[in-house]
């Protein structure tokens, strides 16, 4: 006896595959894998299924592997690509070309959710990139990418390092649609030329045939080069967001269903001109706005570079050199608190390294001779050196310096000027647009239609939206040819609402260089040794002074080292314990001396005398303060009031200087201040003042010539541009001017624009027409505007 067995065969909804094995049901749908599955669950659970519309079985299953990646299981590959691995997670950046609006920004951010080997995602929208951290234990780089390919956002992978040479992408395919809308609008205005001039009795029939022509044309236009506003503001929908697409989507609707209704029912030739010309102009804009903020990203990673150096030895002589001409095979030091600016071997010294700005972790972790150490960590011990065996990534050092981990939460997290003001607009305008419809509805459905659809073209929304960033960005790059490097926009609007500035004093409003250096140290020329080799490894400007002064000498082998924030160092070298710092430090006890800055010195429990400094306060300190008298100023330092009489001629209330402050009491002054809700610019040399730095409304670090590199600072001024600081806060002040004006202008124009559209008389092609006019007038507008008062304000 025969007996037949039916199987029957049940297709993955996500992906299309057969579910042969074990099925994974849910919402009494298939799938073929919990992979499938789980991706299904994020999209659903955040109302997102409408990926699954476009087509059946969109996804590709997670269940597949995909030869085309079998590359990405070679060692050597994989230490090109990737920015950081430690012994639990590796950090990559990926440049996805897919990437087009806010469900790409949130899927791709969710990436945890779906497999919970990823961290950490953060989406970069305008340059279209993905910072993951993941554990390689768990997630291979091969596996996360096929992760990505399968939700549909393949990474664009480039052994020539595509990431951070910002190149730019090959698969856009907005150059195509221009062309498309730009040809189909060419031809329509061809055909709708007999309309133009009018048309005899017996020409009709051409009229007609004209115009089934002109629905031809229309439909790539409306299908292909206008798609992506019907795809974003249909995504946003149903992602409960409101964005600028929408508007844009329901005039093109609008415009075709009316053209179609024109030409088939009325016999009318339609508006198919007036469509294709929007939909040509709206990507003309399109292209030129990102052509835009493509070279303003292009100058900001690349034309300015943050004003960090490193010393490279050679013929074991130290130089400093800037990061941008730091290359494979220079023989680098880094000394305590330093950034590792670039991929090195370790080559001598103990390494402990603090790699919390790249992972989160503040455990610093110990490295051997020989090792590769990732750029972005921190050393935490003594001087070491290493060997760079990869260039500078500024790229990367600007990914760092807005990494998670340094945002400040206490922070007022107030909206910009720019947020407050655009989040109506769309509102309003669609507000406006139906109540011009039914307004004209029971007298005139077609003069209705018109008004609605010019409504919605003529107020585009983004002259108003680009006045912030190009005015910032304007901003930004004036900033940084003066040596003033800015986190981001926002800090210049920030820095325009500052009400109170505090400065710091050693490193600040001093300087380095000229300084005049005292010695009541009886040292033997070895005990000497021992102190230079102790100062050699601090980037403190007291120890780099005492350094100039003593060397240069043989450096030795330090076994224990140890920075006190605000106090000084204690170290073993050569079995000598050593303590070099300030009185508290090294003799255990205050005394009543006020009379100069003094660095003490202690060697095997045996005072050994002590180095006296004259400071040099910066060239034009004094016009500097007198210029910043509007601002409530204030001193911080950590040293005793020997040079308070000298200072009143900089801070003439004595009130406002406060000396012999710890690290803690400085955060400590700033958070009252803050309390009384003034808004507080913290000026610090980033060393002893990272708390205050931090806790400020605004912190800036202040360097000259060393590595000292603080994400957790908002600015970083070069010392040479301490001067200019009036100069910037002003500029500021002016650049928020800018924005409000740039914002009356596009208010007056869309007021102007929407009285004559609600009437119905304005044609959308006009209207078309004018809406890039008015973004260009915008962009014109801030960037002139902007480098007008940065002359005035001498700063180009």
């Amino acid at each position: 006896m025969t007996e037949n067995t039916v199987i029957s065969k049940t297709t993955c909804y996500h992906c299309g595959d057969d579910c042969v094995n074990e099925q994974y049901i849910i919402d009494e749908k298939h799938f073929c894998c919990h992979g499938c599955k789980s991706v299904y669950e994020v999209l659903s659970a955040n109302q997102l299924c409408s990926y699954y519309s476009y087509n059946d079985h969109p996804g590709a299953t997670q269940a597949s592997t995909d030869k085309r990646f079998d590359y990405l299981n070679e060692p050597g590959i994989i230490s090109e690509l990737i920015d950081y691995t430690d012994e639990h997670v590796t950090t990559v950046t990926f440049y996805i070309p897919n990437i087009h609006c806010s469900s790409c920004l949130w899927l791709l951010e969710q990436l945890n959710k779906i497999n919970q080997a990823v961290h950490y995602c953060r989406v970069d929208f305008l340059k279209k990139q993905l910072n993951i951290r993941f554990d390689h234990h768990k997630l291979s780089l091969k596996q996360l990418v096929e992760l990505l390919t399968n939700i549909g956002y393949e990474p664009l992978i480039s052994l020539q390092d595509i990431i951070k040479k910002q190149n730019t992408p090959t698969g856009d395919k907005l150059v195509q649609k221009i062309a498309v809308a730009g040809f189909c609008f060419g031809n329509v205005m061809l055909l709708s030329f007999p309309d133009y001039f009018g048309l005899s009795s017996y020409e009709q029939t051409f009229g007609h045939f004209f115009g089934y022509l002109n629905i031809l044309f229309t439909i790539p236009v409306v299908l292909y080069s206008s798609r992506d506003y019907f795809v974003s503001a249909w995504q946003n929908l149903r992602n409960k967001v409101l964005n600028i697409d929408f508007p844009l989507a329901l005039g093109i609707a609008v415009l075709f269903i009316r053209s179609v209704t024109e030409v088939l029912v009325n016999h009318d030739p339609g508006f198919s001109d007036t469509l294709c010309g929007l939909v040509f102009f709206l990507l003309i804009g399109k292209l030129v706005q990102k052509k835009t903020y493509y070279h303003i990203s292009f100058e900001r990673d690349y034309r300015s570079f943050f004003p960090v150096a490193v010393h490279i030895i050679d013929n074991e002589v130290e130089t400093p050199v800037s990061l941008s001409k730091l290359e494979t095979g220079h023989r680098i030091i880094i000394r305590h608190n330093e950034i590792i600016p670039a991929d090195a071997i370790l080559l001598k010294g103990e390494a402990m390294v603090d790699f919390s700005f790249v992972t989160g972790e503040a455990l610093p972790v110990q490295k051997t001779l020989g090792e590769i150490i990732y750029a972005g960590g921190r050393q935490t011990g003594e001087a070491i050196e290493m060997e760079v065996i990869k260039p500078v990534s500024q790229s990367y050092l600007t990914q760092l310096w807005n990494n998670e981990a340094f945002t400040r939460q206490q922070r007022d997290t107030s909206q910009t000027f720019n947020e407050k003001i655009s989040k109506y607009f769309t509102v309003v305008l669609l507000i406006i647009a139906f109540g011009s419809l039914f307004f004209w509805m029971p007298t005139d459905l077609k003069r209705g239609l018109a008004a609605f659809t010019a409504v919605l073209i003529v107020a585009c929304p983004c002259a108003l939206a680009l006045s912030t960033p190009f005015t910032m960005a304007a901003a930004l790059s004036i900033f940084d040819k003066n040596q003033f490097y800015l986190k981001n926009t926002r800090v210049v609007e920030q820095m325009a609402a500052i009400d109170t500035i505090v400065m710091d004093k050693t490193g600040t409003i001093t300087t380095g260089e000229g300084n005049t250096v005292k010695d009541n140290a009886a040292l033997t020329e070895y005990e000497k040794q021992l102190v230079y080799s102790v100062c050699v490894n601090s980037i403190h400007p007291l120890s780099r002074m005492m350094c100039r002064y003593l060397g240069p000498r043989e450096k030795q082998s330090v076994e224990k080292y140890e920075e006190v924030a605000g106090q000084g160092i204690l170290a073993t070298i050569d079995n000598h314990k050593v303590a070099i710092g300030n009185e508290l430090l090294v003799l255990g006890k205050r005394s009543d001396s006020r009379n100069a800055t003094k660095v003490l010195i202690l060697i095997d429990d045996v005072y050994c005398g002590y180095f006296e400094f004259a400071h040099q306060y910066r060239n034009g300190l004094d016009k500097v303060t007198t210029l910043l008298k509007k601002y409530k100023l204030f001193l911080l330092s950590g040293d005793r009031d020997y040079e308070q009489q000298e200072l009143l001629r900089f801070f003439k209330d004595p009130g406002a200087m406060q000396f012999d402050q710890s690290p803690q009491a400085k955060l400590d002054f700033i958070s009252d201040l803050q309390q009384n809700r003034q808004k507080v610019m913290m000026i610090g040399d980033g060393l002893n003042d990272s708390g205050a730095l931090k806790q400020s409304d605004i912190g800036v670090a202040v360097t000259d010539n060393v590595n000292n590199f603080t994400p957790g600072s908002d600015a970083i001024l070069d010392g040479r541009s301490f001067n200019k600081l009036p100069a910037f806060l002003q500029f500021s002040k002016d650049a928020v001017k800018v924005i409000h004006i740039s914002f009356l202008i596009s208010l007056s124009y869309n007021l102007f624009g929407l009285s004559y559209a609600v009437t119905g008389k304005l044609s959308p092609l006009i209207a078309a027409i004018l809406m890039p006019l008015s973004t260009a007038t915008i962009i014109a507008f801030t960037t002139f505007s902007t480098h007008f008062i940065a002359k005035k304000r001498k700063l180009l």
